[in-house]
């Protein structure tokens, strides 16, 4: 029973969600171009969003970097550079747990703005909130990682996350059998990942895509009216639209 089930989460579901987060994208960005957006709220506590939105995006594309790089490079690459798994366990650990810090003050900042502001919080979709909640929840998750990664400097745990991840980009069968028997915290970091990219087209997380001016060639147009049109001979003035 536990074997099916380790194989439809982490055998199965990786691919519905990177299936979600491919074709999602591209419809949403076919159809629905002019929701292709952050959906900034700026003009309320400016200071606290610009602190906020800084910490959160160094620390989320160190991690991101961080977790691409480490997961998806083959482990053959590191082994002829002579980078031991256990110095790669432990600059992910250093390395990671800063960036991870800067974020978790970054995230914090916004979660508090968007919950406790009755301004933002009446202007925040569902979608703003949940994601927000969740990308929250992914960081504790994997802040917590790092204090079961120190019972495995070795790095061996760390190889099977590389295997599993490289096993499902090449869809190799069987793959799911490489995290089988790792720490349930590391499976809830794994599972809510992959579903923080089942949800990425619903939600404003999209503009990352557009970083950082690619949504400038999107179809259509926009139309731009001044305060006050002036009225040409034997016309009568034009009212700007409401």
């Amino acid at each position: 029973m536990m074997q099916t089930l380790n194989s439809i989460l982490f055998g199965w579901y990786p691919y519905l969600c990177l299936t979600v987060f491919l074709l999602g994208s591209l419809l949403r960005y076919e159809r629905e171009q002019y929701t292709w957006r952050s959906g900034s709220s700026q003009l309320l506590r400016r200071r606290q969003l610009v602190l906020g939105s800084n910490l959160f995006h160094i620390g989320i594309l160190t991690i991101f970097a961080g977790h691409f790089v480490g997961l998806l490079t083959p482990i053959q690459v590191f082994d002829a550079l002579g980078i031991s798994h256990g110095f790669k366990q432990g600059m992910a650990i250093v390395i990671g747990g800063l960036a991870g810090l800067v974020c978790l003050v970054g995230i914090t900042l916004l979660t508090h703005r968007r919950l406790y502001d009755p301004r933002i919080r009446a202007t925040s979709s569902f979608a703003d909130t949940a994601i927000l909640l969740m990308l929250f929840a992914q960081l504790v998750l994997g802040l917590l990682t790092i204090f079961v990664s120190l019972g495995h400097l070795d790095g061996h745990e760390m190889t099977k996350f590389m295997s599993w991840a490289q096993g499902i980009l090449v869809l190799q069968p069987g793959a799911a059998d490489f995290v089988a028997d790792v720490n349930p915290l590391f499976k809830l970091h794994l599972l809510l990942g992959m579903t923080i990219f089942l949800v990425f087209p619903f939600t404003r997380l999209v503009h990352v895509w557009s970083a950082p001016v690619w949504y400038l060639g999107r179809k259509g147009y926009q139309v731009v009216r001044t305060t006050r049109t002036l009225p040409q001979s034997g016309t009568r003035p034009v009212q700007p639209a409401e």
